[in-house]
């Protein structure tokens, strides 16, 4: 427990004390969670196409994130669109299912349920071997003196 100062803990949500300036547009976030996203990422890529590429273009030309805050809310709101348009033609981003016969409902949660197809692979392990963390009975002997 801390003595130099009280304990925090709020019961309310965080609220950023210094906002974005005047000049930088405001952007309602997506909101939806990166395995859902994941899954409609080809629709995505195509739909965006035009702005992802501007926005990947700046990020190469200097890496100041501050630099690509254009670029990157046209990326957001395109995908804002793309919920839009996808809530036209179904009904809703979650009525997606009830229109493919719930292979998109599916997906998305089978990503969710199965770490989304990440794998650990450490840089520079030898190939075909187990890598360390999947090793279940590793060698462990005394240190040399």
């Amino acid at each position: 427990m801390a003595t130099h100062r009280e304990a925090n803990n709020p019961t309310f949500s965080y609220v950023e004390p210094m906002p974005w300036p005047k000049d930088v547009p405001k952007v309602d976030e997506v909101g939806a969670t990166s395995a859902p996203l994941k899954s409609i990422a080809f629709f995505f890529g195509q739909f965006c196409q035009p702005y992802a590429e501007d926005f990947m273009l700046c990020k190469n030309e200097n890496r100041d994130p501050e630099h690509c805050l254009k670029e990157g809310r046209r990326v957001t709101r395109c995908a804002q669109d793309l919920y839009v348009y996808t809530y036209k033609l179904t009904g809703s981003i979650q009525k997606i299912g009830e229109k493919c016969g719930n292979e998109w409902d599916a997906h998305w949660q089978c990503l969710e349920k199965n770490n989304q197809n990440l794998i650990k692979k450490i840089p520079g392990s030898p190939e075909g071997q187990p890598q360390i963390h999947e090793k279940t009975n590793p060698v462990v002997t005394r240190l040399q003196k």
